[in-house]
């Protein structure tokens, strides 16, 4: 049975509508950075939570993050409030895994360069030795082997490849035969990875987990794709491992340099190292949860009210966060 259920939306949809008509009887909404008059909500959706707006109602027992993660920003500021449940939104899951796969395959192929050659009339690179990596019959080592990544492991064995995934700690998974291994055996599988493939959150154990030892560790002609955050793979270890040819390839879809405010939307490099002049890197700038904006607002319309919905009803609420882990 429904009850009544109290929300305030600091960002609302463009079209509420699509939200509103998704959600029980019993769900009540408020919208905008202003908060309301005598706050009484009890769940508080936002991306970037603010003690103020947390405070601000006695009754905040619950905050939802309205997509995957936590900010270090976020995380410090939750922590303050142990009373106060977190929850993610994982509805660009399928987008973040399409690019991760995108980005293999047009790294593994070196799909770019000969775009970029062929586009100037350059057919050259077709009689010379390829640099393709053949993926059919080699091992992805799938780092974050959660919502993203059993989505990234399903399209790798499509491809014929076999899959290792990598979580916290190591057991069963009842949806695939992946085998799946906890952290700490992830520098003796490394070795035997030919594609690394990273969806795991930035927390302060994954912060730099992979570096100059563990990139060293992986096979000659293995491919790396980062989806997750930039600061896991060391910027200067990744770098150099490129550059030498130690590392064959990276799709990038995370940076470590970020524009601070539109202005310099047009002219910030994503990292202090020049990996725009390497050949055998694929960039992308951070879009890894984007499709077409109707798509994507439909799908967080349909996780959030999933959210609210369980809320309102006494039951589970989905995608619960461990604010001390991070994730």
């Amino acid at each position: 049975m429904t009850r009544e259920l109290r929300v305030h939306i600091v960002h609302p949809p463009d079209d509420p509508s699509t939200l509103t008509g998704l959600l029980d009887p019993g769900v009540r909404l408020t919208y905008g950075p202003e908060l309301p008059q005598d706050p009484d909500y009890e769940v508080l959706v936002t991306g970037l939570p603010k003690r103020e707006e947390i405070e601000a109602s006695p009754r905040t027992r619950v905050v939802i993050i309205p997509w995957a993660g936590l900010s270090r920003k976020t995380r410090d500021v939750l922590l303050e409030f142990p009373r106060v449940a977190t929850h993610n939104l994982h509805h660009n899951a399928s987008a973040a895994a399409e690019l991760s796969i995108a980005l293999l395959l047009a790294a593994a192929k070196f799909v770019v360069p000969m775009d970029r050659s062929l586009r100037g009339g350059d057919w050259t690179p077709r009689y010379g030795p390829s640099p393709a990596v053949l993926l059919e019959g080699k091992t992805a080592l799938v780092l974050g082997y959660g919502t993203i990544g059993r989505r990234v492991a399903r399209a790798c064995r499509g491809l014929g490849m076999n899959v290792v995934g990598v979580r916290r700690s190591a057991g069963s998974d009842a949806e695939s035969t992946d085998e799946v291994h906890g952290s700490d055996e992830l520098e003796a599988l490394l070795p035997g990875a030919d594609a690394l493939l990273i969806s795991l959150p930035l927390t302060p154990e994954t912060d730099g987990l992979i570096g100059a030892k563990e990139l060293a560790l992986l096979p000659s002609g293995a491919v790396l794709v980062n989806v997750a955050r930039g600061p896991i793979v060391d910027e200067k270890a990744l770098y150099e491992a490129l550059a030498t040819g130690r590392l064959h390839a990276a799709g990038l879809d995370v940076w470590y340099c970020y524009p601070k405010d539109e202005a310099e939307r047009p002219s910030t490099p994503p990292s202090s190292f020049p990996f725009e002049e390497l050949e055998n890197v694929v960039l992308s700038p951070h879009r890894g949860g984007a499709a077409r904006e109707n798509e994507v607002e439909a799908l967080r319309m349909r996780a959030l009210a999933e959210l609210l919905n369980a809320a309102a009803r006494g039951e589970e609420v989905p995608n619960r966060v461990d604010v001390k882990r991070g994730y």
